[in-house]
């Protein structure tokens, strides 16, 4: 049975009927075509793969994990009203100016570009990412019979906080999922993040810093000589795990598999979520780590394992990701959870 669910309340007609209760369970994956980024090909400008969840849905489709659009969870467009239960007015009123969304989204051409330009084809993707990472923990959370888990096609702006965008991320969509996790009324008291994309998530820890190790536990394991060594930040993590440049598969699973061990047991989450950039992947111009595909699939299958074996909901998002062969990692490694039996679905 899927449970009815309502999560962000704008778009059109035909959108009222993606969240309702249907014959059919749907996978707990979260993806619409309008996740894709896309103004006049300045897109291009960042290494960023503005087209990465397409990719991946297509690729999981001609892996017969999916069978129909239908077969996802489709958002809804994240509300101004709704992005303010985090963010401050002020900073929703800057990225009315096309030179601030520039800044955050690294792309200095975009700041000729009209603004509603940049409202239609960068930031509103960007609303339809955030409102996919809520809707996924909300899937994740409300499961009745033990699935407890979901994956966003996007989402996870590590870098955005309440105040400030930056590293292209122009919304909170973690320090969103943790405020409604926390005020779920679904006896959801420790949150834990679970951060292994090649930067340090400074955005949702500048929001959550007075949250450390009572309600909310962040792991993050990256590389600390590249951006944005934000040492304030780095007093909200519970469990720092530094990574040098150009470290390798061994190292840094068995770094992973202990720290996170020990976190999971230190703190005992209700909650995972899990912000799995693919930006440590060998030759990732940003990352500079040397992680290859096969080390990213086991990865992924410790961290579901873990919550798995403790019977912990987790929500996955894709954050940074700088190759264009990201895609098909995301995807063989969402397929080999499936093989391994770490993606039950609800019948």
């Amino acid at each position: 049975m899927c449970l009815k669910l309502r999560c962000c309340t704008s778009g059109t007609s035909s959108d009222s009927q993606d969240e309702q209760a249907v014959t059919k369970p749907k996978l707990p994956i979260v993806y619409r075509r309008e996740y894709g980024v896309r103004f006049c090909g300045l897109q291009r400008l960042h290494p960023f793969d503005a087209a990465k969840g397409g990719n991946i849905f297509r690729l999981l489709k001609a892996g017969h994990l999916i069978h129909s659009d239908d077969d996802v969870h489709r958002p809804k467009e994240i509300t101004t009203a709704e992005l303010l239960d985090v963010h401050t007015k002020r900073y929703i009123g800057s990225l009315k100016w096309s030179l601030n969304v520039a800044k955050i989204a690294e792309i200095p051409p975009l700041l000729f570009v009209p603004n509603y330009f940049v409202q239609r084809s960068y930031l509103r993707p960007m609303r339809f990412q955030t409102a996919g990472s809520l809707l996924a923990a909300k899937r994740a959370l409300e499961s009745t019979s033990g699935h407890q888990w979901a994956i966003n096609l996007g989402g996870g702006f590590h870098h955005c906080s309440a105040d400030r965008g930056g590293g292209f991320c122009p919304y909170a969509d973690i320090t969103l999922t943790v405020r409604m996790l926390l005020g779920s009324g679904r006896g959801i008291e420790r949150v834990m993040i679970v951060d292994l994309d090649a930067h340090q998530g400074n955005g949702y820890a500048r929001d959550l810093l007075e949250e450390r190790g009572r309600t909310v536990f962040i792991m993050d394991m990256y590389n600390y000589r590249i951006y944005p060594r934000d040492q304030e930040a780095k007093l909200a993590i519970s469990r720092a795990v530094e990574l040098k440049p150009h470290t390798e598969d061994e190292e840094y699973l068995r770094k992973l598999r202990d720290g996170l061990s020990r976190s999971m047991d230190q703190f005992r989450p209700n909650f995972v979520i899990y912000n799995a950039g693919t930006d440590v992947l060998k030759g990732d111009p940003l990352g500079v780590l040397d992680i290859t595909p096969q080390g990213v699939i086991e990865r992924d299958e410790i961290v579901f394992s873990m919550a798995r074996e403790r019977s912990v909901p987790l929500v996955m998002l894709l954050s940074g990701g700088y190759l264009r062969s990201s895609a098909r990692v995301i995807a063989d490694s969402i397929l080999n959870l499936n093989e391994k039996g770490l993606l039950p679905v609800q019948q």
